[in-house]
């Protein structure tokens, strides 16, 4: 139970590629982050992962217009069919080429899907269960090159598809005798966004080069005229298909198959044939300048079409008059997609080169929501100390706050001029400490958000290790070129002392929790524990079997454990300096052969090692990930694997796999090598700069990250731990509401004696005997049974064992329940009346505490806002009935206003205590 941690939710990342969706009440965004799927929740500022992935990145994401639906469909063509209730996969279905775009019929019956240059009607998944979900309709040919986006009529009577070779197909998505296909031309480049008027056959496409064009269609959607079918025993032709009788199977798939042609079919049926007329062209770049048109979105409730562009600039023009509303330069890089939500008032943007995701308000002209994960890889992350917020420093110099509990991010500091190589909270939890490459130690301010402690070293060092002592007050950093420890004093900014005596860079330090003693690991195959009491000397050297590479205190500060590059953990005793074990974890991380490598993944592995290392919060058990998708949890005492967590399985990272794809080996080398793409990874070709190539700058490089785990940390609560890998920061929490752990089960300890007990007005022993069966449903009902004025009496009759798991459970409840009063008077009782046996074991019973403080902190931050707001607003009310029609001296005034502060501060100290 103790290691059942699942995946709970993907932070610092918030967008990568593909389309974005807004849920159906227009309130939530649905965004694709390499191989997984964020929501975010706009209205309670709220971001959840599913726990869902495919095995690789998602290009496009279709959802059910009754927002309980999608359809996932990764870069190779591999779909799932996901309930965006339950967040469970449905269906696996396999397209077997890369999928452009995906769209469900208004009505919700049917969807497309677009692949290379076919339109693929499917029947959607209805009510009933069915052994396969996703049915072949029809199969629409017509565009001779990739199509690229598709719309339908409201009433789910036709589509539109775009293509690639800049023409437009109008289709009936049912057996029309007066519209089968229609092809539009027009435009002089790759079609973004095709639009149907709304409740009309009226159609807008926009090109790439920033043209719209507007088509006026000469029927309604009333006047589409159903054919008439024949009783034949074979399926009917469509009129356009005059070709082979056997062509009405494609890849062994059944379903109608209908082949447009450029000229419009021939009517036989004496029936007017729909026809398009170009009503006018639009340009959206002004004369001399040049702007490629990238994403674009219509409302068709409001008329408003969006369009973003290669610059990061968002227009936004009323049709068909074309006028424009509104323009602004949101990035400096190019906007991959735009979606707007029901009511027209938001517009989502991704930016896929900066990995932003940005809803904006048009009308009010601001955010509602802005979120941006790190540039680069995440180099290292710290908890708080109450685990309500994680800290992560990247490549790319930022370092970012995120809020656990809603998993966003709210404030990033910019002050870093190079890579941020490692980050720590203080024990106050309110100031930041980070190192960085560009040779300085900041320290943030969480109350004002401000950079007020810069520290520096005489000589330029570039700072790789980093740790802060339990005070706060001494702050140290290890330089990976000069070989010194610097330490600094919070207090002052000044630099205390500079500890030399390792002779190759310091790779990790950590402060001892309970004494002051600094251990600092190096390259030069030996520990040091530094004494900062006895004017910083070494006071022992601890000599390792190969390069040290990390170093942790266990968290009674008992324990030292080390890190080497011969992929080893060493266990050593501070107080004894004797080695009190080790495990060999090379095996376990089990290294996955890169496609540059010239050697197999057995042999590699034998140069990978831990880079990460964390104690849990009871120390039993110690969390270990380096160059690897695996991470390892060892119990410490007995030396053995207890469980790994992969952390992905998306193939589209670097040494995912073990053995390389021998369908992709030639005698020239991998094919994987060759970047098949336009230039660029997100579908945007590059100018051609050499006579003769077809396809992108052939100088730029094809860039595939590798999968590692640079940082790990446990939550203080012990219920989560959080790794910063190439995919972001992967938040593992315990899933509590599944499993059935009973404590101390007996024939008798059943839900019926215990509401019998409870009946009675036993409420010491239906605690324990719900606390023995261990269901969360039944101990929270016998809990907020028991009457209030009670609570007292029960918690002095509870026996020891009992309190520390009621304490718990109480800090739990705190977090979710709005019956605020009634646990925290729980809470308080435990604690009052058993407090000195709860001190005497209070390192085990530490991460409770935490749980317990956290929760309580998050309702009080809440609550004193609210409470002050309201003050604010009554302590106005009343000062404004005061002066109603009275006209008084200003002295009066002051010293009447003095009064009120001085009873409202007493008040808020009353509510505070």
């Amino acid at each position: 139970m103790k290691f059942a941690y699942r995946f709970s939710n993907l932070l610092g990342a918030v967008y990568r590629q593909g389309n974005l969706n807004f849920s159906k009440d227009g309130n939530a965004v649905i965004s694709p982050v390499g191989n997984r799927v964020s929501v975010f929740d706009l209205k309670n500022n709220t971001s959840e992962t599913l726990p869902i992935s495919t095995t690789k990145n998602i290009t496009c994401v279709g959802v059910s217009p009754d927002g309980g639906l999608a359809i996932v469909v990764d870069e190779d063509g591999d779909a799932l069919l996901v309930s965006l209730i339950t967040r469970a996969v449905l269906h696996h279905f396999h397209f077997h080429k890369p999928v452009s775009s995906i769209r469900f019929s208004p009505d919700g019956r049917k969807f497309v899907v677009t692949k290379e240059n076919v339109a693929l009607m499917y029947h959607a998944p209805g009510k009933q269960r069915e052994f396969n979900a996703f049915v072949l309709d029809k199969s629409y040919y017509g565009p001779y090159d990739e199509t690229t986006c598709i719309d339908w009529t409201d009433d789910s009577k036709c589509f539109v598809v775009g293509s690639k070779d800049m023409s437009t197909w109008v289709f009936g998505a049912e057996r029309w005798a007066n519209l089968i296909y229609y092809s539009l031309g027009g435009h002089k480049d790759v079609i973004v966004g095709c639009f149907f008027e709304k409740d009309s056959l009226d159609l807008y496409t926009v090109s790439q080069d920033g043209v719209l064009c507007v088509w006026e269609s000469d029927t309604e959607l009333d006047g589409l005229v159903p054919k008439k079918r024949l009783d034949k025993p074979k399926p009917m032709r469509q009129e356009g298909d005059e070709e082979e009788e056997n062509e009405d199977r494609v890849d062994g798939e059944e379903g109608e198959v209908i082949r447009g042609k450029t000229e419009p079919p021939k009517g036989k049926n004496k029936v007017k044939n729909v026809r398009y007329k170009h009503r006018s062209k639009h340009f959206f770049n002004k004369e001399g300048e040049f702007n490629n048109l990238t994403a674009a979105s219509y409302h068709k409730p409001t008329h408003i079409l969006v369009t973003g562009f290669a610059s990061g600039m968002f227009h936004l023009h009323e049709l068909p008059e074309f006028n424009l509303i509104h323009s602004l330069s949101i990035s400096d890089q190019r906007i991959a997609s735009v979606a707007i939500n029901s009511s027209g008032d938001w517009i989502a943007f991704g930016c896929s080169r900066m990995g932003q995701l940005l809803v904006w308000e048009w009308q009010s002209e601001s955010y509602v929501f802005k979120q941006q994960g790190h540039f680069n890889n995440m180099a290292s992350l710290a908890y708080s100390s109450d685990g309500q917020y994680v800290v992560t420093g990247g490549d790319d110099g930022k370092v970012k706050v995120w809020n656990t509990n809603s998993g966003l991010c709210f404030v990033t500091f910019t002050e870093h001029t190079s890579s941020v190589t490692n980050v720590t909270f203080t024990s106050s939890g309110f100031v930041i400490v980070s190192a960085s490459l560009d040779g300085t130690v900041r320290a943030f301010d969480l109350h004002r958000y401000r950079n007020f402690r810069t520290f520096t070293s005489p000589r330029p060092a570039q700072f790789s290790s980093l740790a802060v002592d339990v005070s706060g007050e001494l702050v140290s950093a290890g330089a990976q070129d000069s070989f010194e420890i610097f330490l600094w004093s919070m207090q002052t900014g000044r630099l205390l002392e500079v500890l030399g005596g390792h002779e190759g860079p310091v790779s990790s330090l950590c402060f001892s929790p309970v004494q002051s003693i600094l251990a600092s690991a190096s390259w030069d195959r030996t520990i040091r524990l530094w004494d900062m009491l006895d004017s910083w000397q070494v006071k022992e050297t601890l000599p390792l079997t190969s390069d040290g590479l990390c170093v942790t205190y266990r968290p009674d500060g008992q324990e030292l454990a080390v890190a080497t590059l011969n992929g080893e953990i060493s266990f050593w005793n501070p107080q004894t300096t004797a080695q009190t074990g080790s495990i060999t974890g090379r095996h376990d991380l089990e290294a996955g052969r890169k496609e540059t490598d010239k050697i197999t993944a057995k042999q590699s592995a034998k140069g990978k090692s831990f880079m990460s290392l964390c104690y849990s919060a009871d120390g039993e058990s110690i969390l270990a990930g380096g160059h690897s998708k695996f991470v390892c949890i060892y119990n410490v005492k007995e030396q053995m694997l207890m469980k790994k967590f992969e952390i992905s399985c998306n193939l589209s990272f670097d040494a995912m796999e073990e053995f390389l794809d021998r369908r992709k080996m030639t005698e020239f080398g991998s094919l994987a090598l060759v970047d098949e793409g336009g230039g660029d990874g997100d579908g945007e070709g590059v100018d051609i700069s050499l006579p003769g190539v077809r396809r992108g700058d052939m100088s730029s490089r094809h860039f595939k990250p590798e999968i590692r785990v640079s940082s790990l940390r446990f939550s203080p609560t012990g219920r989560s731990w959080a790794a910063t890998t190439t995919e972001g920061l992967l938040v593992y929490s315990l899933d509590g509401s599944l499993v059935f752990d009973p404590y101390d089960l007996d024939l008798d300890v059943t839900p019926g004696s215990i509401r019998k007990q409870l009946q009675l007005q036993e409420w010491a022993s239906a605690i324990v005997l719900a606390f023995r069966l261990n269901e969360n449903a039944l101990k929270q009902e016998v809990l907020e049974t028991v009457t209030h004025n009670q609570i007292p009496v029960v918690c002095g009759s509870l026996p020891d064992v009992y309190v520390e798991k009621l304490l718990g459970f109480v800090a739990t409840c705190l977090e979710k329940s709005s019956h605020l009063q009634f646990y925290m008077t729980w809470a308080q009782n435990l604690l009052m009346l058993h407090g000195q046996r709860l001190k005497n074991r209070s390192s085990a019973i530490l991460p409770t505490l935490q749980s317990l403080q956290k929760s309580i902190q998050r309702h009080f931050d809440n609550l004193s806002k609210l409470c002050d707001f309201n003050m604010y607003n009554i302590r106005y009310a009343v000062a404004l009935s005061k002066q109603k029609g009275i006209k008084r001296p200003i002295k009066e005034e002051e010293e009447e206003h003095d009064e009120e502060m001085s009873e409202a501060s007493i008040e808020e100290s009353e509510m505070m205590l």
